[in-house]
């Protein structure tokens, strides 16, 4: 977002897939090939019309995003799933997929991972030589980034006072890491649960991942930039790292293009489903910005130390975990303990005149029927063998092939 644009005017979406070998279902770090394929000679980012391509960290992932800013969300999981095609079509002569869902269920981080050794590789070698990036939180995770613009510190103050609030609520939409290297972790969102910890070394990076009370950018210079830029001095004796991308919080200020990055929802089986949760995220945030639950004032209040426990809760019971704050709850005018569920219902029916029909039936699947991470255990059942698990999300691939929401 290069030029300064007001709350809402635009928006930019980013989704991650990993790419899977179809003989043996194991990651392929092929990524380069699927890219210079396209290209006809390898680029790390491809414009592709309204969405772009480009690599990430690790060799297997892909991202597909908005081409810059796009004005609505309507027609954007039609055009997210014409590129998964396009790009299966490119897959079928490597014998590849894509896959959806946040972590791969059976991948082995310390022998499956590869990183990406070309363009950027010199931050990618350093982030490695730091935290060692063979693990489930770094070479595991595929998500759904939405990025959101502000004008100035007016608008920057009610875009993070809002984003904060939700934060918690995510998981509760968006879980869909049940399993790695073939367990029930216990956790719905075991990618957060790692996100949490795996910048362990440098504390200062990731924080409680809630973001801090900061609501102008001088404050969040000096309160989140600042001990960042100190923390890593010795580890980054070239000045390579930028600080915008070293903040690991849930949601992070990027004022060299003045947006809000959405960092906590877990990717979906298929477009249809990443985008209608977006476009709910969104109007809910408009409705907090709006003051439609509650006041401004009572939005910024809340300390990261008050807003994780009910994020924390939510990691592990998903859309099953129960808010016992009421205080909380009253932010959006629910008076009694509530499941994640509940809360999201009630969130759903307030804004639906204001989201687009095109989203409701995912949405209201959605609510119904659980997360993905609900329903990938419930079609796993007590059957973890490889067989099974591999036999499931290939019914989760088929998802995105049709972009069809993954019914157990």
């Amino acid at each position: 977002m290069k030029k300064p644009y007001h709350l809402f005017d635009v928006y930019g979406i980013e989704l991650e897939y990993m790419l899977v070998k179809n003989d043996s279902f194991k990651v392929a770090p092929q990524v380069d090939e699927l890219l210079s394929s396209k290209a006809g000679e390898l680029k790390a980012d491809i414009e592709n019309g309204d969405i772009a391509w480009s690599n990430e960290l690790v060799a297997h992932v892909i991202e597909l995003k908005t081409n810059g800013p796009t004005k609505n969300t309507d027609d954007l999981a039609e055009k997210f799933h014409a590129n998964i095609l396009e790009i299966d079509a490119l897959l079928h002569p490597l014998n590849l997929q894509l896959l959806g869902s946040a972590s791969h269920p059976l991948m082995h981080p310390d022998t499956d991972t590869e990183l990406w050794k070309h363009s950027y590789s010199e931050v990618y070698a350093l982030y490695n030589t730091i935290f060692n990036c063979k693990g489930h939180g770094w070479s595991n995770v595929q998500s759904t980034h939405i990025n959101l613009p502000f004008y100035d510190d007016t608008e920057f103050e009610k875009l993070h006072a809002a984003i904060r609030i939700i934060l918690p609520l995510l998981p509760g939409l968006c879980a869909s890491s049940p399993i790695l290297e073939g367990k029930i972790t216990g956790f719905k969102d075991t990618r957060l649960e790692f996100y949490k910890t795996n910048q362990k070394e440098i504390p200062e990076l990731t924080g409680m991942v809630i973001p801090e009370r900061v609501f102008s950018k001088l404050d969040y210079y000096a309160t989140i930039f600042e001990p960042i830029k100190k923390a890593i001095r010795p580890f980054d004796k070239d000045k390579i790292l930028d600080q915008h991308f070293l903040n690991s919080r849930g949601a992070i200020a990027r004022f060299d293009r003045s947006a809000i990055e959405i960092r906590l929802m877990d990717i979906q089986e298929c477009p249809k489903a990443d985008i209608a949760i977006c476009a709910l995220v969104i109007v809910v945030l408009k409705a907090l910005v709006n003051k439609d639950f509650c006041s401004l004032q009572a939005q910024k209040r809340w300390t990261k130390e008050e807003l994780f426990p009910i994020f924390n809760d939510a990691i592990k019971h998903a859309e099953n975990s129960e808010i016992i704050n009421l205080e909380y709850l009253e932010l959006f005018g629910i008076k009694k303990v509530s499941t994640v569920n509940d809360v999201w219902k009630q969130l759903y029916l307030a804004v639906k005149p204001k989201l687009h029909k095109s989203h409701y039936e995912a949405i209201e699947f959605i609510l119904e029927e659980g997360t993905l991470a609900t329903r990938i255990l419930k079609s796993i059942g007590n059957n973890t063998s490889e067989a099974h698990i591999i036999s499931v999300y290939r019914e989760m691939q088929n998802c995105l092939k049709t972009n069809t929401l993954f019914q157990p």
